[in-house]
């Protein structure tokens, strides 16, 4: 078996701020918590994709501070322009939008950004050749 990619585990200043983050945002879920070292060790899924990959996040570390022009991030893809424009919009009420609505040419499409509680970027997008419904579009 070749490697497969299966988790991302980050430290996070504020673990309850993140944990509802990526539920609101992303639509991830808790599947899995635990003590550990002292502290809360959560795992967070999207919905139906529990085996294939999650985020495991942990109090701890420091803020990101990303410059606006650290293109560092996490990319979720959307079913439409309009979802972007949506996850725009609630993210400009909470305060955390930091790239606004914006087409780029293929195979980049149609984002915009968010900066979650630990500093970190997450990308929404429309249009990339990336997640469900693209394996008919070229990879550039």
């Amino acid at each position: 078996m070749r490697p497969t990619l299966t988790h991302l585990a980050l430290h996070v200043p504020d673990l309850d701020a993140c944990i509802a983050f990526y539920q609101r945002f992303c639509g991830m879920q808790v599947i899995h918590e635990r003590p550990g070292k002292g502290t809360r060790i959560v795992w967070m899924a999207e919905p139906g994709k529990e085996h294939q990959f999650i985020f495991v996040i942990m109090p701890g570390g420091q803020d990101r501070n990303l410059a606006a022009n650290d293109y560092s991030h996490f990319g979720f893809a959307l079913g439409s322009r309009a979802e972007v424009d949506r996850i725009a919009a609630m993210a400009e009420q909470a305060g955390c939008l930091i790239w606004p609505p914006r087409d780029e040419p293929y195979p980049v499409g149609y984002y915009c950004g968010l900066r979650d509680p630990a500093g970190n970027y997450v990308e929404f997008s429309y249009g990339q050749p990336l997640g469900p419904g693209s394996e008919e579009m070229p990879i550039p």
